[in-house]
């Protein structure tokens, strides 16, 4: 048995057993970081093998967030029975599933409901923005008592997204572990919604960004992070983008700054020595016909981007659905022609494309793609022909990466108001993504004071499994 003074030795032992499956990087590696010694290490992983075989399925994952909470009606829960006030003017229609039905303003969405896990069941307490987007991109709620703070911004304490976990658990290595492709998400005033950024983990575990426009024919790709020190970096010139590099670092100097450029400069060199990597950057190879199918929309594009990036081996994307041609899915009124005129084709259209095209290319069964937002819409129709924050039951979709196929899970009442089976918290369904990219249960994260956190907190949802 390695003594704790073999601790290199043991972790050299350790990447050699990394690299005899994929099964067993992604079931040890979020161990990595911890501090075990080898034996910890194999025995942990042992009991981390569950017997339903979706454990580490998924490779890479896709999250598509609709910003502002998509109505559960018009989309995946659509209730023909419900009073006039409450049910809308869309109808349900019939799907590739015998008995499913959903909205009439998802068609295409309908003819791919086979491969579609959708539950109808998500609930928590929380409806204002600032506050959901937390637990729906991290699996963790606010400490209690902040609800009464409203819109405060995103703290360096708070929990880490999905992307950021993975970075400090199993980085890429040349390869950016998470992209974030659109704008950042900001409430009408000007708040930032949290979820987007690294939290107690820092800086270093922040994300690539890409937002630009991504619809011109000959587009070329810009990186940036988060930190607004930290300007685009464009896939094109190596030799100026690393003389812009060196340049930003003399010109920032010795200071806390500097840190966030080193990191973000390691990744950028790291990438620049990657054809693969820069070839999926590249949006104007894309044939013009795939480029039509997923929508000549920025969320389309956002969504092809996202399918190379998956191609790629990047292990997490996240997708912005927060820039429309006008409004948003924060419908407080003008709801129904909204969600007619462009909300749900723009989505459909990508979403479904995003989904076929994985399957078509064998890429489905390792990729996770989840589309997901804060919470849905009230029951009950405003005085502006609106639907208002309602977090007490929405439905969201799944796809791929060990993902049950065909699934509708959870039911909510006749009038979408509350749950009437399976009710599910957003830890619960955080706590899928992580079984599903093969991260133990008890895994337990350090914020930068060296302070430990438990990482999954929910349970798995079965129901959503294959």
């Amino acid at each position: 048995m390695a003594q704790p003074n073999d601790r290199d030795g043991a972790c050299e032992n350790f990447r050699r057993a990394q690299r005899r499956s994929r099964r067993e990087v992604l079931q040890v590696g979020a161990l990595s970081g911890l501090g075990l010694l080898l034996p910890d290490l194999l025995r942990l992983r042992a009991q981390a093998r569950p017997a339903t075989g979706t454990f580490g399925r998924a490779k890479s994952v896709i999250v598509l967030f609709l910003n502002g909470g998509h109505a559960q009606q018009e989309t995946w829960d659509p209730k023909p029975l419900a009073p006039a006030e409450v049910r809308g003017p869309f109808a349900p229609i019939a799907t590739s599933v015998p008995g499913t039905h959903i909205s009439e303003l998802l068609p295409r969405s309908a003819q791919v409901m086979h491969k579609l896990a959708v539950i109808r069941s998500l609930n928590h307490t929380h409806p204002d923005h600032v506050q959901a987007c937390l637990p729906a991109l991290t699996g963790h709620h606010h400490p209690d008592g902040t609800d009464r703070l409203g819109d405060i911004p995103p703290s360096p304490t708070d929990f880490p997204p999905f992307g950021a976990v993975l970075d400090s658990l199993r980085p890429a290595p040349r390869l950016p572990t998470w992209v974030q492709v659109g704008p950042l998400m900001r409430r009408n005033n000007g708040t930032v919604l949290h979820g987007q950024f690294p939290g107690f983990l820092g800086n270093k575990h922040g994300p690539l960004v890409v937002d630009q426009d991504l619809l011109p024919a000959n587009v070329k790709v810009a990186l940036a992070t988060p930190d607004a020190s930290v300007p685009a970096l464009r896939f094109s010139g190596r030799r100026r983008l690393l003389q812009e590099l060196s340049r930003q670092q003399r010109l920032l100097g010795d200071t806390a700054e500097v840190q966030t450029l080193d990191s973000f400069r390691q990744r950028a060199l790291s990438m620049l020595t990657s054809d693969s990597l820069a070839r999926c950057f590249d949006l104007a190879s894309e044939p013009d016909r795939v480029r039509d199918q997923y929508g000549r929309t920025p969320f389309g594009q956002y969504c092809l981007l996202a399918r190379r990036l998956a191609e790629a081996g990047v292990p997490m994307t996240t997708v912005h659905y927060c820039r429309t041609p006008v409004g948003s899915w924060d419908t407080h009124g003008r709801h129904f022609p909204q969600m007619k005129g462009f909300l749900c084709p723009i989505f459909d259209q990508a979403f479904s494309s995003l989904v076929a095209d994985l399957d078509q290319r064998g890429l489905l069964n390792q990729t996770l793609v989840l589309a997901t937002a804060e919470f849905g819409r009230t029951p009950k129709v405003n005085r502006a022909g609106g639907r208002d924050h309602w977090p007490w039951v929405y439905s969201i979709a799944l796809a791929g990466g060990g993902v049950a196929e065909g699934v509708v899970y959870g039911s909510s009442d006749r009038l979408a108001a509350r749950p009437t089976s399976n009710p599910h918290d957003p830890r619960d369904l955080a706590a899928t993504v992580y079984h599903l990219l093969g991260v133990p249960a008890d895994t337990v994260v350090q914020d930068q004071t060296g302070r430990p956190h438990s990482l999954v907190i929910g349970k798995p949802i079965d129901g959503l499994l294959a």
